[in-house]
């Protein structure tokens, strides 16, 4: 990968406010001074003017994934991501089916121990930390399993940063008559998702990620023809999906109490989206911003966790120094008081730190990371950013 995709000099940013460390995480994460302010006027939840507001949201969010023939709609939902992820498998999975979880991280395992909650059958494909689900795998146990119903994938695991294959995913599912669900908490808005290119039934992202608004709601694209067949399914009153969309299409309302001023700020940051060119121009930015990341840290001795074709331009995962010196803990104080937060490692086999590439800066602050980086190893006595040989040799052999 090559630094310099984009001008950075056209892209500069301004600091966080007065204090503020960057959040280079997978969200929360750094938000535009505009996003911040638009959170300073209060709404009436029946209002007309508030109402308009979730019509725009809907409507941009639609745009996003160029719905041309008026197939889909979306329904925003109170609550976490995972609470999103919770509403779209009640809801669109009849009790009665079955679904192909495909993990490679902590969020594909997430989502099998929601549908354990839920009472749904479910079986998993589980790839560990290195390597994405492949669309031939896919295939195979769909073959071997006829109650599959649906299929789920994880667009971005963040918890390794692997931007998994979807579109071979998606072929291999359809070509077998199931149906597909797509996490894209972490990608949507940022890799494409265009309907007219990539089938799915719904997908799920959230407020606070690479729209870069601020936490408090989430959202399912879905199709009508799915938001119809569901009703009833839904194990959970303030999670039923099909509920939240007929009220919504009603009376322009949320069922119950909305995130007002998190509403607000997202369609500020829905129009700074668009200012930067939409999806492609967020992507090229995160992507610029992993690339400046990745080439700086590498020269540092720093080594990542996933080889070069996987890695996302979302976040980015380091293997742990091997040096007796190094801690985390004190790693992480270190790059706090200079100011950045980093993500600890999430992975079931070695020792890891994550670093975000998403939010509202650019290359110049990714430069300032690395630097950050080396002065905290030298403060802590670490003459080597390298990880331990026989974590490297047991990448290569999974990965071969």
């Amino acid at each position: 990968m090559s630094d310099g995709t984009i001008d950075d000099a056209a892209t500069a940013f301004a600091p966080p406010m007065l204090g503020e460390p960057y959040l280079l995480t997978p969200g929360p994460l750094t938000t535009a001074a505009a996003v911040k302010q638009a959170m300073l006027r209060d709404w009436g939840s029946w209002d007309g003017d508030f109402r308009a507001l979730t019509a725009e949201l809907r409507r941009r969010l639609l745009a996003l994934i160029d719905d041309r023939d008026g197939a889909f709609d979306c329904v925003p939902m109170q609550g976490s991501g995972t609470a999103c992820v919770e509403a779209m498998l009640g809801t669109l999975v009849p009790r009665e089916g079955k679904v192909l979880v495909l993990a490679n991280g902590a969020y594909g395992l997430r989502a099998a121990q929601i549908l354990r909650y839920l009472g749904r059958a479910h079986t998993l494909i589980d790839k560990g930390d290195y390597l994405p689900p492949r669309g031939e795998e896919v295939a195979a146990a769909l073959d071997a399993d006829p109650a599959i119903t649906h299929v789920l994938v994880i667009h971005c695991e963040t918890s390794s940063g692997i931007l998994n294959p979807v579109q071979e995913i998606s072929e291999a599912v359809y070509a077998r008559g199931r149906k597909l669900l797509v996490d894209s908490m972490s990608a949507f808005g940022a890799v494409p998702a265009d309907v007219n290119a990539l089938r799915y039934e719904a997908l799920v992202s959230s407020a606070n990620k690479c729209i870069e608004g601020v936490p408090g709601f989430g959202f399912v694209i879905a199709r009508k023809s799915e938001l119809e067949a569901a009703q009833r399914n839904c194990h959970s009153l303030s999670l039923d999906l099909h509920d939240q969309w007929k009220v919504m299409e009603k009376t322009g309302q949320w069922r119950f109490t909305p995130p007002t001023h998190v509403v607000a700020a997202f369609i500020e940051a829905l129009h700074l989206h668009e200012a930067e060119g939409g999806v492609a121009g967020r992507g090229a930015r995160y992507a610029n911003n992993r690339n400046v990341l990745v080439a700086g840290m590498r020269a540092a001795g720093f080594e990542t966790l996933l080889a070069e074709r996987w890695l996302s331009p979302i976040i980015v995962t380091f293997f742990c120094p091997a040096d007796p010196n190094f801690s985390f803990p004190r790693f992480y104080d270190l790059m706090k008081a200079k100011g950045f937060l980093i993500y600890p490692g999430k992975l079931t086999a070695v020792e890891s730190f994550r670093v975000g590439c998403i939010g509202h800066f650019d290359a110049h602050v990714m430069r300032a990371v690395v630097e950050a980086a080396c002065r905290s190893l030298e403060e802590m006595g670490v003459a080597s950013a390298a990880p331990a040989p026989h974590v490297l040799g047991e990448r290569a052999r999974l990965v071969a």
